[in-house]
């Protein structure tokens, strides 16, 4: 009998945690999402950040990108996807940039796209479908794909930094 009773106020206990939690964020998918981004808009932005502009033309070979085309082709996707979650849809105009200030410029407005895109999403539009020209995605699909593509993309401007001599964003201070 204690036993059970002992049993029963854990379980009580565990359920009074549970909605306290649930209370304190009513929206814990969407919060997930949003921390996941959070940590790589701030990279892709130290990462243009840290670059010097002479560098912004290196590419490693002739057969990719330079380091400011990333740039811009980040910014301008961010711009779209993020646009697009907002009911807003709208092309980017980074890929016609080619300065360091331009493109920084670029890249932090599409960052305050995708903040506004992120804070909008909440638990129950989640699931809420949009078209994206070619494709009917969830906003959710939108933006865990969005999020995925900003962290390949940084990955590609750690490779540029360490070629250069720096240390990307997500390495200082080890």
């Amino acid at each position: 009998m204690k036993r059970c009773f002992v049993m029963a106020l854990a379980a009580a206990c565990a359920s009074t945690c549970a909605l306290q939690a649930q209370a304190a964020n009513p929206n814990p998918l969407s919060a997930e999402v949003k921390r996941a981004y959070t940590q790589v808009k701030s990279n892709l932005l130290k990462a243009a950040e840290n670059m010097p502009e002479e560098n912004y033309s290196f590419k490693p070979t002739p057969d990719v990108r330079t380091f400011g085309q990333i740039i811009a082709h980040v910014a301008d996707a961010q711009t779209r996807m993020c646009s697009a979650v907002q009911g807003q849809p709208k092309s980017g105009s980074a890929a016609s940039r080619t300065s360091k200030a331009d493109l920084v410029a670029a890249l932090q407005a599409s960052i305050a796209d995708c903040d506004a895109a992120y804070d909008s999403l909440t638990d129950a539009t989640i699931s809420q479908m949009i078209n994206l020209g070619r494709a009917q995605r969830s906003k959710l699909g939108v933006l865990v794909g969005n999020t995925t593509h900003a962290n390949e993309t940084y990955g590609y401007l750690a490779v540029y930094l360490r070629l250069k001599g720096l240390v990307p964003p997500s390495s200082e201070g080890r």
